[in-house]
């Protein structure tokens, strides 16, 4: 073999070589330009951030149902959990720790902590659960048209607290219900107003004794203040006394006060009574959500805040026998054995 024929071997394989090359990179430059065009890649693991004011069953609930949803759409998911410990300070924190760690979904648990997210980014969808009033916190324009990038469920069935305080004045025949809550907490301060405007409209001869608090520590004081002036206490979805309710719950049954309370998780713990549904399942709507957004399938601007469904009496049977208040059949109520 000559030289000369052994050079033009040489460079017409190098020709195949670098046509080979080309080729290559001319197949896997789509893909790039779909990643960059922001469409799922197969077996993508998805980053979501948690923010969470405390840890109550009903908030634990909430989350549990959160991710039963992502799993069962078969998302592969990172979560970044951070609890604020019951401390609003520190949800501005934990926003900041979750826009800076670039997450794909913020998931707030809780009214303070989705406002905190709220104000921390507008770039990062957010879906928020267990928000009593969602309008009034400024999270969403209205609940039909959120406009922006925050959506979720909120914890409040219309008839939730009409109910209740229909219950306590008619049922239990109460005229003075106690109401421990945090005045400065928007979710807690709007129930209280649907109270008052609940005893108004259905003209009851009901009175509110108030007993606000600021921090957990304070529930149990504030709930002994009631005695002598109460004759029943009505617990809403307020997260500082959700946090602390065995205190309620130990004054309320130890003095034989029924205890009605805003939901079903904090009845099986030792409340009387409650109107309510199953947190487990705003959350797992909440995680529908977050599906679809991740998926692309959908926008936060353009998906309508969700209400529980589901609204039903529960009666704790235990309790009503400790304080003797007995369950009526035209209550029509689901009875809780307890454990």
């Amino acid at each position: 073999m000559s030289v000369k024929w052994k050079k033009g071997l040489m460079a017409l394989f190098g020709g195949a070589v670098l046509v080979l090359a080309a080729c290559g990179n001319n197949t896997s430059a789509p893909e790039k330009e779909e990643d960059n065009n922001g469409k799922q890649e197969e077996g993508k693991k998805y980053k979501i951030g948690v923010t969470q004011l405390v840890d109550h069953p009903s908030l634990n609930a909430a989350y549990d149902g959160f991710k039963k949803a992502l799993e069962d759409a078969g998302l592969e998911v990172e979560y970044d959990e951070q609890n604020a410990q019951g401390d609003p300070n520190n949800n501005t924190t934990i926003a900041s720790n979750l826009v800076n760690a670039g997450v794909d979904l913020i998931f707030a648990n809780s009214t303070p902590s989705a406002q905190s997210v709220a104000s921390a980014t507008k770039d990062i969808p957010i879906v928020f659960t267990s928000v009593t009033d969602a309008v009034g916190a400024e999270l969403v324009e209205s609940l039909e048209k959120p406009g922006a990038n925050v959506t979720g469920t909120i914890d409040t069935h219309p008839e939730a607290i009409p109910n209740s305080v229909k219950f306590i004045s008619e049922e239990l025949e109460s005229k003075n219900v106690g109401m421990v809550y945090n005045a400065g907490e928007q979710n807690s301060v709007a129930q209280v107003n649907i109270v008052k405007e609940t005893i108004k409209k259905e003209n009851l001869d009901l009175n509110i004794v108030e007993a606000p608090v600021s921090t957990s520590a304070e529930v149990k004081q504030a709930t002994e203040s009631l005695l002598g002036k109460a004759d029943s206490i009505y617990i809403i979805t307020d997260n500082t006394v959700v946090s602390a309710l065995e205190s309620v719950i130990s004054v309320a049954n130890d003095n034989e006060l029924p205890l009605v309370v805003g939901e079903l998780d904090s009845l099986k713990k030792g409340g009387f009574a409650a109107y309510g549904f199953e947190y487990f399942d705003i959350g797992y709507e909440a995680g529908q959500m977050a599906v679809k957004i991740l998926k692309e399938e959908d926008k936060p601007a353009e998906m309508p805040v969700q209400a529980p469904q589901n609204l039903k009496l529960m009666v704790n049977k235990k309790i009503a026998d400790k304080i003797g208040k007995e369950i009526k059949d035209e209550w029509e109520a689901e009875i809780y054995e307890g454990k």
